[in-house]
């Protein structure tokens, strides 16, 4: 039997997500590049091999378009690089805004 690990929630949420053009040069390219090139596949997606690089390493966030797709590309859909990316980017955020935010009151 596996031991249980308690979640501290609040050190999870702290942690930065993982840009999701990193998931997917880390968990999806590898399979791909076995039979193909990295242009190859950027030719595939309709998009520049420097935009694929560009969203690969995390520097440009994935937009609805490219979410399209790389969800069709993958046959995952666009719902979780929108997804992963809208996780990214609310965390970014809620960093950015900081103290801000919680001077904002809660009226519901």
């Amino acid at each position: 039997m596996r031991p249980e690990y308690a979640v501290d929630r609040k050190k999870l949420a702290a942690r930065r997500p993982i840009h999701p053009g990193i998931i997917f040069a880390e968990e999806v390219m590898p399979e791909l590049r076995r039979h193909r090139t990295i242009g190859e596949i950027a030719t595939l997606l309709g998009v520049s091999r420097q935009t694929l690089h560009r969203v690969m390493v995390g520097d440009i966030s994935i937009s609805s378009e490219m979410a399209v797709r790389l969800g069709k590309l993958c046959g995952n859909g666009p719902g979780i690089w929108i997804r992963l990316q809208g996780r990214y980017d609310t965390w970014e955020a809620a960093r950015r805004l900081g103290n801000r935010i919680e001077k904002i009151p809660t009226l519901a």
